[in-house]
């Protein structure tokens, strides 16, 4: 029986275990997706204990911080919210996830919570609710005074090289404005930009935002889709002048309806007026400013990431109760291939197709998406096109490898730019070792099996590859 974590855990083969600690294990971190606040690492928050930093709490706007897919665990154990998303306790609700932890045999989350206790804490044994105390005791006299565990001290000794947060176009970036200031920092952190909420015309607040985004750029009011595109991409030049490499996108699904620009100044004017809006409307709308953006993240060198398959908020009274992005999400069913395919082509038509990584939160899609994309791959840089890592309730073992081998079967799984931890957490980092080691497991497995040769100089540069050098170089980070 294999000891319960040990240097070898998800080592399943001699030759998995060479590759990942010979030529994975050390390597830095490109965090090239999450959602931690850079204003915390600016002010190199100190947390008092391990619950603010798990579970999280209120932010001074009443929206929350915090790890949802650990509230999930504890929602399917029965716990209640005030000790999950409430005002209980911080060690009541530490205890509380202990005892769902303890249940979450076969979850990710069991993982990569006691890999963060060991990576930063030193502590080898699983949390349970016996020893939740000690590790209580522990765990908050260490960030209280571990000058390694202040947010930015985290950060250094996860060996990150590269952070790129997740922003509003409105955003005024002042806090990465000060980070790039600090001629110390030992590594970047740059802002991606995210224009959902522009987009979304049919969802609650979308007239509201597009007042604040004109705003934003010194206008009383648009009259039109054309001086919302125009807008945003004043913002991208605002953006890219503090250092963006990437957006993202998270949309429903992938739409693909082109009008005249008249047609989309005419939806626009209808949906500011407050008068119903049908899907097709909405779609003309949504793809003016899709295909908008996407020339100008091509001119700008600007990665486009587009997040789909996922349905939001279908809790409607806990949603009503505790707003978006609080755990009551699942995975969606989409059928948008053909609509993907048509936007990349009507880019790749005129030499306007950026850099692209496209996640879906169903499994089914990864065969699809990967023929998809080698249908648009060009010299401009290896691997252009991108099947994003297994994301969010697919980041787990099986997801990682079903990704992994439908890039080996369809695509090039030698150029792919790794993973990203999507995560509010600065203890995440350890979900990038997680997918080294399930990474250096499989493609160990083929070489014992004899699928590949065993040869060294090939495996060292696909393991250090899809590991970190795929990214730095597809984003461009020296």
């Amino acid at each position: 029986m294999k000891a319960f974590m040990d240097s070898e855990f998800m080592l399943n083969n001699a030759t998995a275990s060479h590759l990942y600690h010979d030529y994975a294990a050390d390597l830095p971190i490109i965090d090239y997706h999450c959602h931690i606040p850079p204003r915390e690492i600016y002010e190199d928050r100190r947390y008092n204990n391990i619950a603010e930093v798990w579970l999280g709490g209120r932010n001074d706007d009443g929206s929350y911080f915090g790890d949802h897919y650990k509230w999930r665990v504890m929602r399917s154990n029965g716990v209640s919210e005030n000790k999950i998303t409430g005002d209980a306790d911080p060690y009541e609700k530490f205890l509380e996830f202990a005892k769902a932890l303890e249940m979450a045999i076969g979850n990710p989350m069991y993982h990569w919570s006691n890999l963060e206790l060991h990576k930063y804490f030193g502590i080898k044994e699983a949390l349970t609710p016996r020893n939740a105390k000690e590790i209580w005791d522990k765990t908050s006299d260490m960030l209280q005074h571990d000058p390694n565990l202040s947010v930015r001290g985290i950060i250094r000794q996860s060996n990150v090289k590269y952070v790129g947060t997740t922003d509003d176009p409105i955003d005024t970036l002042e806090w990465h404005e000060k980070l790039a200031e600090i001629p110390d920092l030992g590594f970047m952190v740059c802002p991606s930009f995210r224009p959902d909420k522009a987009i979304n015309i049919t969802k609650k607040g979308w007239k509201e935002y597009i007042e604040k985004l004109a705003a934003c750029v010194g206008k009383e009011t648009f009259n039109g889709a054309d001086e919302v595109c125009d807008a945003l991409n004043e913002r991208i030049d605002f953006f890219k002048k503090h250092g963006c490499r990437a957006s993202d996108h998270g949309i429903d699904y992938v739409m693909f309806r082109p009008c005249d620009i008249e047609e989309a100044n005419r939806v626009f004017r209808k949906a500011m007026a407050g008068e119903a809006i049908t899907v097709e409307e909405a779609e003309e709308f949504q793809t003016t400013l899709l295909l908008s953006l996407a020339r100008k993240y091509h001119k700008e060198n600007i990665v486009m990431e587009i997040h789909f398959s996922c349905t939001r908020d279908n809790n409607k009274r806990m949603y009503a109760l505790e707003g978006p992005d609080t755990g009551f999400d699942m995975i969606a069913k989409s059928n948008c291939y053909n609509e993907l395919a048509a936007f990349f082509s009507e880019l790749d038509m005129t030499g306007e197709l950026p850099k692209t990584i496209v996640f879906s939160l169903d499994h089914n899609d990864f065969n699809q998406l990967t023929t998809c994309l080698g249908c648009f791959q060009s010299d401009e840089v290896p691997g252009k096109m991108q099947l994003g890592a297994a994301w969010w309730f697919l980041d787990t073992r099986d997801g990682m490898e079903e990704q992994m081998k439908a890039l080996g079967n369809l695509g090039l799984l030698g150029n792919f730019v790794g993973m990203l931890t999507d995560s509010r957490s600065f203890l995440s980092y350890t979900r990038h070792d997680y997918y080294r080691r399930i990474a250096c497991n499989l493609i160990g497995q083929w070489v014992e099996d004899g699928e590949y040769p065993n040869d060294e100089e090939s495996l060292k540069k696909i393991i250090q590859g899809i590991s970190f050098c795929n990214a730095s170089r597809y984003f461009g980070i020296e």
